[in-house]
């Protein structure tokens, strides 16, 4: 298995139908591929959709639930868990990442050689968000950027490619997620940044607001800090070489 596409989601029915059949139509023939749907104790029909399209005409889709809801990192990170691909990629359930975008993260990847580690991250440098939600954003992402200097200008962006081997050794925390590109490079790893599609939401609502994001986000930045100057990078040299 080349790639696992894997997608938390909450109360997404609507826009799950119309996102499968893009990414089945993106990456069929050109790799294999699996993808993870990892249902966040939805209260919709999301649960139902994806086991009746497992049935159907997708038989790419696995489909994994939380009996309470545990968060987006929590799910990405049991997705990750669960998945058979060489790389993991991340999206976002709700239709705004397009993954027509796939294929040149996937040839960025190829090119790297430097490290066994390495992220290659989107960048939504054209957003469809309220003025207000890039104002947000663009704050979170200038505070994130001078404190923890991970290279990345739109953490917050769900589209992301990684090796698997990479993503299992980050450490686990809640809200992990915003911060794998600041600790893929604690690992010594690469990253890549990749300009990508960002669309319209065309059904539901978002189930973060800003001062849900505001109070953990400052806890959580001193945490990655703390991990990033504990971490010690070796370079190994075997003696048979």
């Amino acid at each position: 298995m080349d790639i696992s596409v894997v997608i938390p989601a909450k109360n997404e029915q609507d826009n799950i139908h119309h996102l499968v059949e893009e990414i089945v139509t993106v990456l069929t023939g050109r790799v294999e591929f699996e993808i993870l749907y990892i249902d966040d104790a939805s209260s919709d029909l999301t649960y139902s959709y994806l086991t009746a399209l497992t049935k159907g005409p997708f038989p790419q889709i696995r489909v994994i639930r939380h009996q309470k809801s545990a968060g987006q990192s929590t799910a990405i990170w049991n997705g990750v868990q669960h998945a058979r691909g060489r790389w993991i990629v991340t999206m976002d359930a709700d239709g705004q990442n397009d993954p027509a975008d796939i294929p040149a993260m996937m040839q960025q990847a190829q090119t790297i050689s430097s490290s066994p580690h390495f992220c290659i991250a989107g960048y939504r440098k054209n957003r469809k968000d309220t003025a207000w939600k890039r104002w947000q954003s663009k704050i979170a992402n200038s505070v994130r950027s001078r404190l923890l200097k991970d290279g990345t200008p739109d953490t917050g962006c769900g589209l992301k490619l990684l090796p698997r081997a990479t993503f299992v050794l980050l450490p686990y925390f809640d809200h992990m997620h915003r911060y794998i590109p600041a600790l893929v490079r604690r690992l010594g790893g690469q990253i890549v940044i990749v300009e990508v599609n960002h669309r319209d939401r065309r059904f539901g609502n978002s189930n973060y607001n800003m001062w849900g994001r505001l109070g953990v986000g400052l806890v959580d930045m001193l945490g990655v800090m703390w991990l990033q100057r504990r971490s010690k990078q070796v370079q190994l040299h075997r003696a048979d070489e």
